[in-house]
């Protein structure tokens, strides 16, 4: 039987595992599902239509699946947040459900929320992705696996951050951020590739790290349009997993349709 706090409120419709830990003075409203392993610390509130895979963490304070910041939505409408497993949420964490009917925000399995994060309605937060304190994640934006935001960095609505990727502190994009990069403070500027989280990488390849850098080259140094990096990518067949996503994350971009042309950051040059 889960072992709820006495001043905890927890809505007879919701489901809640056997093991489930719910601390003082949380709120679990109607048709919110929490799967076996959770913890809630001390006034936590989960929102209707959330629901929590397994041994997921939930610190002081957080709003899991709260109402779209959109004055378009409509209260009554039915819309989900969709969490996995193995997830920390720590103190003041919010997240919105999403906008139009059906429609789910997802978190993934592994994240790693810090003090005072929050993603928008309808965002992807992927797998063993990181969000360091305040760190914020517009509507409809993707943030890609093990991709992390620096303290206060800010993603734009409809903006992908691919795999891997590292905005440092204050840094912004509203622009799209290829997989393996590391996004520069300040708005839509690539400093280079994240070096330290590839060589850290144990599944990469010396090879895999060679071809990502080819493809970033191809992409930022060497003067070529996209169209014409692309068709060099394209060309290079014997290429491993690692340096496809960055190539297929660019064909993406190429060919992204409103509201998500929203084109490449640029490559910071400096003096």
């Amino acid at each position: 039987m889960a072992k709820i706090h006495t001043t905890a409120i927890v809505h007879p419709a919701a489901e809640l595992a056997g093991d489930v830990e719910v601390g003082p003075f949380c709120v679990i409203e109607s048709d919110v599902r929490i799967g076996p392993g959770c913890r809630l610390a001390e006034n936590v509130i989960l929102r209707r239509f959330t629901t929590l895979g397994k041994d997921n963490v939930v610190d002081a304070f957080c709003v899991l699946g709260g109402l779209p910041q959109d004055f378009k939505f409509a209260p009554d409408r039915v819309t989900y947040l969709r969490i996995g497993d193995g997830n920390v949420f720590r103190e003041g964490v919010t997240i919105s459900r999403a906008t139009k009917e059906g429609n789910a925000t997802v978190v993934g399995n592994n994240t790693y929320w810090m003090a005072g994060s929050h993603a928008g309605h309808d965002s992807l937060v992927e797998d063993q992705a990181v969000l360091v304190n305040g760190s914020v994640v517009a509507g409809h934006a993707c943030i890609g696996r093990r991709a992390i935001l620096s303290s206060h960095a800010g993603v734009h609505q409809f903006c992908w951050v691919g795999e891997m990727a590292m905005l440092q502190g204050n840094a912004g994009i509203s622009m799209h951020m290829p997989p393996y990069t590391i996004a520069a403070k300040g708005i839509n500027l690539i400093g280079g590739l994240n070096i330290v989280g590839l060589r850290r990488a144990k599944d990469l390849s010396d090879k895999d790290r060679h071809e990502i850098r080819e493809a970033f080259d191809l992409t930022y140094r060497r003067g070529l349009s996209r169209q014409e990096a692309l068709a060099e990518m394209d060309s290079h067949g014997e290429w491993g997993a690692a340096a496809g996503k960055f190539r297929d994350f660019l064909h993406k971009v190429n060919t992204a349709q409103k509201p998500y042309n929203r084109g490449l950051c640029k490559l910071l040059m400096k003096d």
